[in-house]
């Protein structure tokens, strides 16, 4: 997670009265819309290729690539690389399963929580000599 993370993602995540696991996905990892938006594709069709992706998500395959890079970074994918036939290779991506984002969420909120808490701690306090 980064060192300061962002409070404004965290806060339009309150702000939503009921976000569902795309919006949830989006804050805790800081991610984007099209990145979410893959992270769910390769739920539904693990072992995916970029060409494939960018087919489905009508993206080009550069922009796939990054968001594929993200994910990576995130641990919310892995990538295995299969051999062709016809010589050289692909490589094909997995969403990391639901149970491991999940819990990588409340690790990674946990995270932000205690940044939080530090940062509090750090206010002075009215027996320090310090008036409001």
């Amino acid at each position: 997670m980064d060192p300061e993370p962002d409070p404004a993602r965290f806060r339009d995540l309150m702000l939503d009265g009921e976000p569902g696991f795309e919006e949830v996905l989006r804050c805790v990892f800081g991610i984007q819309n099209h990145e979410a938006r893959l992270y769910l594709e390769l739920l539904e069709a693990p072992d995916s290729t970029v060409t494939e992706l960018a087919e489905t998500v009508d993206r080009d395959r550069s922009n796939v690539n990054r968001g594929l890079a993200t994910l990576l970074e995130k641990g919310l994918a892995d990538r295995r690389r299969r051999l062709l036939d016809s010589g050289g290779h692909v490589y094909q991506y997995r969403a990391t399963d639901p149970e491991t984002a999940r819990e990588l969420m409340h690790e990674t909120l946990d995270e932000w929580a205690a940044y939080v808490h530090e940062r509090i701690d750090e206010f002075p306090c009215a027996t320090d000599g310090q008036s409001r």
